[in-house]
């Protein structure tokens, strides 16, 4: 059976409690988290041994955060002020947990569910094929080279797909795309000034999944990244975010049950307006 779970930001508590909800057997069951494991939580350390714990029971995407994560620790990116890496930083197993995170995918794909397991979002230009492909790009730039990465990972630009691209700005559009998109237009150009509702967008921008002529619609889509969009089931895409480091819920579904009404734990954080 899998279950998805939504960004747990070093919420780790909630985690337990959550697991502890929906029944987890480890002889039976497999848990899909959308990436985003740690930061601005209080226990990201403890958050990423619980999930890296779970083994062949979890199988986990990169998310924005976790990359900036990998970034301060191999490369010296600087930490902001609302991070809460330092407790990783410090552990006598940062290496090992460092060394787990680079192993992980930014897409991963079940082909007999037709599922898409991304921590933000799919341009509309992109098949499934598109997305494990340069998915699979970044993959293997972050194993063989996690500096080098890394270091070019920051920026907004480029700002619309070209399948033209390459190098750098190649590998950076198919970064910004899997862990932090949330707006587009239909021709594929992303912005990242725009965090809240989806009605908030003005034409042409849209959320990623209403844009017309997705070339992977038919695939259900499982992602988070969005707490402003909260639980999201409609478009053929299924969102998980429920904001649990900002004072919601952390909100696991039954991906094989047809009809399975999700499962929350309300957050032990003090509620914020922030996202």
């Amino acid at each position: 059976m899998r279950w998805a779970i939504g960004d747990i930001q070093g919420c780790a508590d909630e985690l337990t409690a959550l697991i502890a909800r929906i029944g987890f057997k480890s002889d039976r069951d497999q848990i899909w988290f959308v990436g985003d494991l740690v930061n601005r939580g209080p226990d990201s350390l403890k958050a990423l041994r619980l999930v890296r714990d779970l083994a062949d029971n979890a199988l986990c995407v990169l998310g924005n955060h976790d990359l900036h994560l990998l970034a301060v620790a191999l490369v010296k990116a600087k930490l902001r002020k609302s991070d809460t890496l330092k407790p990783i930083l410090e552990a006598p197993d940062r290496d090992a947990l460092i060394d787990w995170l680079t192993q992980l995918p930014l897409a991963h794909y079940a082909a007999d569910a037709d599922d898409l397991l991304v921590h933000a979002g799919v341009v509309p230009q992109w098949s499934v094929d598109d997305t494990l492909a340069l998915a699979s790009e970044v993959q293997r730039a972050l194993r063989s080279d996690p500096p080098a990465l890394l270091a070019a990972m920051y920026g907004d630009e480029p700002d619309r797909w070209q399948p033209s691209l390459k190098g750098t700005d190649r590998l950076r559009f198919a970064v910004n795309v899997l862990t932090r998109l949330r707006f587009c237009t239909a021709e594929g150009r992303i912005d990242f000034r725009q965090k809240g509702k989806p009605e908030s967008a003005t034409p042409p921008w849209m959320p990623w999944f209403k844009a017309p002529h997705r070339a992977a619609a038919g695939t259900r889509i499982v992602f988070g990244h969005w707490s402003a969009l909260g639980y999201y089931n409609a478009d053929g895409v299924l969102g998980l975010d429920t904001g649990c480091v900002w004072g919601g819920a952390l909100t696991a579904l039954n991906l094989d049950e047809p009809g399975a009404r999700p499962v929350s734990v309300p957050s032990r954080q003090p509620r914020s307006i922030e996202q």
